[in-house]
């Protein structure tokens, strides 16, 4: 019988977000994300090493430790396009430091879309490209190859896990949602609706989101979570099951939950709570899927995220705003990469990042939600006047500098 385990899964991101760019910088002023203007919250650089002190470094710590400790503590991770790109710029020590924890063989990455995109939604050709590229990127900085797909955000329906699928993946995560699971549990593995070989691993969001969303809130009756209280919670969760999948962002650690919450010491205790009892391990998300066979048949004919309390793309494609800037940006697909510029290509790709619509939600701006915290933004109205300038000025380089017509409004 295999041991019980936790699949423990981190995501890695940080977008380029776009500077207050106006419409007098259209035409004249191509750099979106940087240059004298990005100030504040949009200063690409500035931001990135904030979290990189809060939490990247210190956690890549933790990890590195809690793996020198524990033979049986492993984890998995997925790194976007973007956060490589920006830790190869001006962070190389926090790029290192992932690669070492990849180095001990019991951490293994996970398959995404290069620039963090909704592009499956969109244009099929454009996501198979970045999932590509992202495959090429991981290859050439760590030396290893992904088994395992995770979609930006966790977006997940049965279209995508059959093309994950016939794409060779042995695995694919989504949320473990209760509307879908109905009576079942996803402290098990599973095998998606129309698909052959794969198996889907589903996020335990009630134990996950202690940790992730209420683990400093002093409102949340069980404040504060204590590593017996936890620990008696997973126990209860697995008591005849297999698995305990714990997703989260990788930002849970030191950003989202600051150091001083207590939340790095409540973690290495934790781990080392779970493994003194012989009968527990920690799984990759490739060891989880190995050891369990598929309980039964899934199925999401809609898109399930890991995201607010309706689970759906609501977040990023909510409004009109954020309907029409997706409109626009993926209207100019085969006019961009037509011109072969690399340049362009490339900004063109930062703009498909799913946080720019994501600034643009309005269901938290009205109510003061606490997901506003999350825009560097004054309001969604500035983060989709900024884009459409933006998305202007790609139009404007494709119509002046690569003389391509139609070109409309």
């Amino acid at each position: 019988m295999s041991k019980r385990g936790i699949t423990f899964y981190l995501h890695v991101h940080q977008p380029y977000r776009i500077r207050p760019y106006s419409v007098f910088d259209t035409a004249s002023d191509h750099d979106y994300f940087g240059g004298q203007a990005a100030i504040g919250k949009t200063n690409n650089e500035a931001m990135f090493q904030k979290v990189a002190d809060k939490s990247y470094r210190p956690m890549n710590h933790l990890l590195q430790k809690l793996l020198d400790t524990h033979p049986d503590f492993k984890l998995s991770l997925s790194i976007t396009g973007t956060f490589l790109e920006q830790a190869e710029q001006w962070a190389p020590d926090v790029l290192e430091g992932f690669k070492d924890l990849v180095r001990t063989g019991r951490v293994e990455l996970l398959a995404e879309t290069y620039y963090h995109t909704l592009a499956f939604y969109y244009s099929r050709d454009e996501f198979e490209r970045q999932v590509e590229a992202h495959r090429a990127k991981i290859k050439e900085l760590f030396g290893v190859d992904t088994k395992v797909f995770r979609n930006t955000e966790l977006a997940y329906n049965d279209e995508l896990a059959q093309w994950a699928d016939n794409a060779g993946y042995k695995g694919i995560l989504a949320e473990g949602w209760d509307p879908i699971l109905d009576w079942r549990s996803p402290n098990f593995v599973y095998q998606p609706e129309g698909t052959k070989n794969i198996k889907l691993l589903l996020k335990n969001y009630r134990l996950s989101d202690d940790l992730a969303f209420r683990f400093n809130n002093q409102e949340w009756r069980e404040w504060p979570l204590t590593v017996d209280k936890y620990s008696q919670w997973v126990e209860t969760s697995i008591s005849d099951q297999p698995l305990v999948n714990l997703f989260m962002d990788y930002e849970t650690f030191g950003e989202h939950q600051w150091r001083d919450t207590g939340i790095f010491e409540f973690f290495e205790q934790f781990v080392e709570r779970w493994l003194s009892d012989e009968n527990n391990t920690f799984y990759t998300v490739s060891e989880a899927i190995d050891a369990n066979e598929a309980s039964g048949t899934i199925s999401m004919p809609n898109t399930v995220t890991w995201a607010d309390s309706e689970r759906d793309l609501t977040a990023w494609l909510g409004n009109g705003m954020q309907h029409e800037a997706m409109r626009y940006l993926y209207s100019l697909e085969q006019d961009i990469l037509r011109t072969q510029d690399d340049s362009l290509i490339a900004d063109w790709r930062k703009l498909q990042t799913s946080d720019h619509t994501y600034y643009m939600c309005t269901k938290w701006f009205n109510d003061g939600d606490v997901h506003a915290y999350f825009s560097p933004y004054d309001s969604p109205y500035d983060a989709f006047l900024y884009y459409l300038n933006a998305v202007r000025d790609i139009r404007w380089r494709l119509h002046n500098d690569h003389k391509t017509g139609g070109l409309g409004g």
